[in-house]
Parts: C-alpha cells; structure tokens; sequence
C-alpha cells in the first residue's frame, strides 16, 4: 500500500497563495504517477494536476494552467501544489493520489490521501 498525507490548506484571500504537500510513504515503488484533485460541496472531484513520479512530465488542468504548478522532492516523496492568484472559485477539499498511470481520471488512481480544505475568500 502507499499511504498519502497532505498539509498545507487553509483560508486566504483571492489573489493569495498557498502551497499544498503530500508526503508519500509505504510501497511508493509501485506509483507511475501523483495527482491533486479538487472537490467541492455538491460537485464533482476533478482533476486539477499530475506529475509522473519520476517528475518528468506534468500536466494541468485549463481552469489553473498558468495559476497552479505541481512539482516532486524525490528525496523527500513529496509532491506540492503552488497555488497562486487563488480564485474563490478555487474553493474546495484537495486530495492527492498515486496510481500506476499518468491520468486525469480520479478513477485511475488507486490511493488517496485524506484531503486538506482550501477556502479562498473574496
């Protein structure tokens, strides 16, 4: 198993930023691939960014292309979520995930992590 903690939520307002981690720990040789998703109340998880474990390929979502930037401490198994020009639209549980596939479908990633709020005010 692999098993996902993230930190780094929390109130800020539009325009701020924050910086989300998740520290990997367990059978992390088995991950192809980490992703942040984002749900929010009465919604949808949806696919915000990933990164290939071996940190040589990222991708992002449109709706935060040029606001957010994923990246990897292989060192540490940590990947982070840079938040910039948060949006109150951005408001939502953040939830990392491993899997063997570099995929924007929640549904190909088998390990989560237990989710950090992120509430950006206007």
């Amino acid at each position: 198993q692999v098993q996902l903690v993230e930190s780094g939520g929390g109130l800020v307002q539009a325009g701020g930023s924050l910086r989300l981690s998740c520290a990997a720990s367990g059978r992390t040789f088995t991950t192809g691939a980490m992703g942040w998703f984002r749900q929010a109340p009465g919604k949808e998880r949806e696919f915000v960014a990933a990164i290939t474990w071996s940190g040589g390929l990222t991708s992002h979502a449109d709706s935060v292309k040029g606001r957010f930037t994923i990246s990897r401490d292989n060192a540490k198994n940590t990947v982070y979520l840079q938040m910039n020009s948060l949006k109150p639209e951005d408001t939502a549980v953040y939830y990392c995930a491993s899997g063997l596939y570099f995929r924007s479908d929640p549904g190909e990633y088998r390990y989560w992590g237990q989710g950090t709020q992120v509430t950006v005010s206007s």
